[in-house]
């Protein structure tokens, strides 16, 4: 049938299943957004309050789902406001397909108002990406597109449409998209050399990255670690692939993990590492990273292995396909010595903090309390972060969305809301500071308007608290341009968007007010304020090797 070019736009996204859309209009994408007018009872949009929310929208909405979150934009700064949103999905390896408008063909090169070269900008923060200048290739771009953002290591891609295209009437048929089969052509001399690495080992350690949730392997992790009884951490981004509960699980690792983590991952004899990316933010001095283990690292993505800490032995392929192989093939060990050492480890250092007023930790482990531990937690990015990584326990993945490789703040609220579109089903919680919170805090306006049932908690310390604590410990208390001493009321900006909204300054106030939130069928937001000076335990220096992790308790003995 002949279809103008906008028309083609929906049909595709019909094709492949899509419901939402998250956006902005403008005139380069008008026509595209006159067909969505009649599409409405098909697809629905959202309209976000700023492109960079409905990117991350798209994004929260791909974490949440395992489906590809789709955004739109028009032309020159609405296609540059998406660009903080698809960096955060490239870095963390979320399926979005971004779709802006172009000026026409003739127009191009030429300066033209709200003319922006966006796939020479975002080239490298993309998958991959098109301009589509013909109407005979929409179609089939815009296939390649979803099939590229979830195929192998998923990532985003974007489709520039030219104004003209979006107008041009072409014939078109319908498909049924390309199925994405998970990758099987895996080397068995590296399978092999893999079960001959965990039955030999004495002291295994897993350790597991966000390659794990990706690759749906939760059923799979399980059975391989408790086959081998082998003590178990992950990154911020592998949260939920190994259920926290388990008394295998010995918490994160890194600059912010667990002393238990940082020294069994420096004395094990294998790190099984699954999905992983060796973040600067996970390894501390590289040079220093477990420096007398054997590191079996298995990924997807070839670019990864050997990249910033050389692996003894690899396995390249998906973590689910690849640990059902391994899984028939393994002997089933015991290392009680090994394990007992470990635990032993766990009773020595446990997470602790100050129980004398409201603080972060003690907001994390309430919400963790009273939802059961069945809420999808979105983050934005500093102390109440790694405070949600450490405190709410995550039982299974797609339930701990935040921005891990990019460090956004202002991703979180709308990645909040992306997430409650795509699952109704589930409480969605957004945790922020107050300084991320300034940053996107116009997308409560969308909750409200949509009356989409989120609730954002704002951990408020009235300063930019990770930045803070390394100026208190590396920078001498030179507290410069980090306190936040204005009069911004966080509770009548929120009702004055349209969401119902608390203040809590102490401790017994806080489980009524989260009970109501949690009972209330619209946005709501808790203002929580704690102590400037509060902290993240343990710690490692920057520069430093994880094994000298630090607490409080270490640098006031």
């Amino acid at each position: 049938m002949q279809l103008n070019g906008s028309e083609i736009v929906i049909e595709c996204l019909k094709e492949h299943g899509v419901d939402t859309v998250f956006g902005y209009p403008g005139g380069s994408i008008l026509n595209i957004y006159d067909a969505l007018y009649k599409h409405s009872d098909e697809i629905t949009h959202i309209l976000t309050s700023h492109e960079q929310g409905a990117a991350h929208a798209a994004d929260g909405y791909a974490r949440a789902t395992g489906k590809v979150g789709v955004c739109m934009a028009t032309s020159g700064p609405g296609a540059t406001n998406l660009v903080t949103g698809i960096a955060t999905a490239y870095m963390d390896s979320s399926p979005i397909v971004a779709i802006t408008a172009n000026v026409a063909v003739p127009m191009l090169g030429k300066d033209s108002f709200q003319e922006i070269d966006i796939t020479g900008v975002t080239m490298p923060i993309t998958k991959h990406n098109f301009i589509v200048k013909r109407i005979e290739d929409l179609a089939d771009t815009l296939r390649q597109a979803f099939y590229i953002a979830k195929s192998g290591r998923p990532g985003p891609v974007l489709v520039d449409i030219t104004k003209d295209v979006t107008a041009a009437v072409c014939e078109y048929e319908k498909k049924e998209p390309i199925p994405v089969i998970r990758t099987t052509d895996i080397r068995e001399e590296d399978i092999q050399k893999a079960i001959e690495l965990i039955n030999h080992a004495q002291k295994p350690y897993v350790f597991i990255g966000g390659g794990a949730v990706l690759s749906e392997a939760f059923d799979e992790i399980q059975e391989f670690v408790h086959k081998i009884n082998a003590p178990v951490c992950d990154t911020l981004m592998g949260k939920g692939a190994f259920n926290g509960n388990d008394p295998l699980y010995t918490g994160m690792l890194g600059m912010h993990g667990t002393k238990t983590s940082n020294y069994g991952v420096t004395e094990c004899d294998l790190l099984v590492v699954l999905g992983a990316r060796f973040s600067d933010r996970v390894t501390g001095n590289a040079s220093k990273f477990a420096q007398n283990t054997k590191i079996l690292h298995i990924d997807i993505d070839p670019a990864e292995i050997n990249k910033n800490i050389r692996s003894y032995s690899n396995v390249i392929g998906d973590i689910k396909v690849i640990l059902n192989k391994i899984n028939s093939n393994i002997k089933e060990k015991k290392h009680e010595e090994w394990v007992k050492h470990i635990m032993q480890y766990k009773e020595k250092y446990p997470m602790h903090y100050s129980q004398d007023s409201l603080t972060g930790p003690y907001i994390i482990e309430k919400i963790y309390e009273l939802t059961k531990g069945d809420a999808i937690i979105t983050t934005e990015v500093g102390q109440h972060q790694m405070w949600a990584a450490q405190y709410y326990k995550y039982k299974a993945p797609r339930t701990f969305l935040s921005s891990g490789g990019l460090g956004t703040m202002g991703f979180g609220l709308g990645a909040c809301i992306g997430a409650k579109v795509g699952r109704k089903d589930k409480t969605v919680i957004n945790i922020a500071g107050d300084g991320c919170f300034r940053m996107n805090m116009n997308e409560i306006a969308t909750a409200a308007r949509y009356n989409i049932p989120i609730i954002q908690v704002i951990v408020n310390n009235h300063v930019l608290g990770m930045v803070r604590q390394w100026q208190t410990l590396f920078y001498g208390k030179r507290y410069s341009n980090t306190i936040l001493n204005d009069t911004v009321d966080f509770v009548k900006l929120s009702e004055a968007m349209g969401a119902k909204a608390y203040r809590v300054t102490k401790k017994e106030e806080l489980e009524t007010v989260l009970k109501e939130a949690l009972d209330l069928k619209m946005p709501v937001v808790l203002d929580c304020q704690i102590d400037c000076d509060d902290k993240v335990w343990p710690m490692v220096a920057p520069g430093a090797p994880i094994q000298e992790a630090f607490s409080e308790e270490d640098i006031t003995n």
